[in-house]
């Protein structure tokens, strides 16, 4: 999945032929919300059930899980990782995260598991 969220989202609703205020009614949050969603700018992710929703709604062929993850979303699982990982190595996160964020560093990362 290459796409963003925001682009899966935009696609599918015009694809259906609905417009952002009759998604947005569907699905129970405010066309602005779902505008900066589909933009790719809204501040938190959707919960689960608003993701849930959009996949019924555009009849989408894509879990929740697979949605979640692209719409920025963490498994309770993952978070309770992230939180232990935080508390360990609590001085040197932020230079890890921001490591993270170069392309090439998570290639090596990701090539070097497994």
């Amino acid at each position: 999945m290459s796409q963003t969220f925001g682009k899966w989202i935009k696609d599918a609703r015009r694809s259906k032929g609905y417009s952002q205020r009759d998604l947005a009614a569907l699905v129970k949050v405010d066309y602005t919300y779902l505008s900066k969603l589909e933009n790719d700018r809204a501040e938190y992710p959707p919960k689960d059930d608003v993701i849930q929703a959009l996949i019924e709604h555009l009849d989408l062929d894509v879990d929740l899980a697979t949605l979640s993850y692209l719409a920025g979303r963490i498994t309770p699982e993952d978070s309770k990782v992230i939180q232990q990982l935080a508390k360990t190595y609590q001085d040197k996160m932020p230079v890890l995260l921001r490591k993270m964020q170069d392309p090439e560093v998570m290639r090596r990362l990701l090539e070097s598991d497994g």
